[in-house]
């Protein structure tokens, strides 16, 4: 993929990925979204590095526009931490759905839960409300992990949009 088609995909996923997680599912906890979906498929495509700036710019601007300012460092870093590791991992795989990928998913996903335990704290400085938000945000990765792993199997099959992964 050339640099240029590199760099639009990445600012049509990072949109995605906004879009993805303004798109809210109510739950007990606040709300769930499909970013992290986009998150683990912008690795995916894109390697790390572009992968990593598509994940953190769309997951900071869904933060931005959501009210939620006091979170964007934070969401910037572990989103992009998530991109990152799953390009490296995607990278080195023969870029099919296997166990290799979909454990790098789940560790994504752990980045995730401990990256916002650890800035709620940092944050918030109260270790009771941080600890209370783990459960939350693991059924926000589960989500997050199936819906990409469905993703990335439609593609599988799909010539068309193969190339974007080469």
């Amino acid at each position: 993929m050339s640099k240029t088609r590199k760099i639009l995909t990445a600012a049509m996923l990072a949109a995605l990925t906004c879009v993805a997680t303004l798109i809210n599912i109510p739950s007990a906890d606040g709300y769930k979204n499909l970013g992290d979906c986009i998150v683990i498929l912008s690795g995916c495509m894109l390697g790390p590095i572009y992968g990593a700036a598509a994940a953190g710019i769309g997951s900071a601007l869904a933060d931005l526009i959501l009210g939620y300012a006091y979170y964007i460092p934070g969401t910037l870093i572990i989103k992009a931490l998530m991109g990152l590791l799953m390009g490296v991992v995607f990278a080195s795989t023969n870029k099919k759905v296997n166990l290799r990928l979909m454990l790098a998913m789940v560790i994504a996903e752990i980045i995730m839960v401990a990256g916002y335990f650890i800035y709620s704290v940092l944050l918030l400085g109260n270790f009771e409300s941080a600890l209370a938000s783990i459960p939350g945000n693991i059924l926000q990765g589960v989500i997050g992990i199936v819906g990409a792993a469905l993703i990335l199997k439609i593609f599988e099959k799909n010539k068309a949009i193969k190339k974007f992964f080469e």
